[in-house]
């Protein structure tokens, strides 16, 4: 296992410090960062043998959920904050 990869006690770990209610959810895509439903966790061995914990989105139309608030993909680096432009004089009528 390389050591960038979450293990399951660090997840339950970071878990342990959120809200035990709170629905989970799996951030997807840093391109078109959208949110999907967690409907099952699944434990099997990768090709060499190792022991992986996979979280799966469910099968419903309704497991995407949409796309992903933009504070959470800016916090996740995906995004990048975006700021209005500077304001601009408007013009008037008559072209000055």
């Amino acid at each position: 296992m390389t050591s960038s990869e979450m293990t399951v006690g660090g997840l339950i770990a970071l878990l342990s410090a959120c809200d035990p209610d709170a629905p989970v959810r799996q951030a997807m895509n840093p391109y078109f960062p959208m949110a999907h439903r967690l409907a099952q966790v699944l434990q099997s061995r990768d090709e060499t043998g190792q022991t992986v914990v996979y979280l799966a989105e469910g099968r419903d139309e309704d497991a995407q959920l949409g796309h992903l608030p933009p504070e959470v993909a800016i916090a996740l680096t995906w995004q990048g904050p975006v700021q209005a432009p500077p304001c601009r004089p408007r013009r008037r009528a008559g072209g000055n």
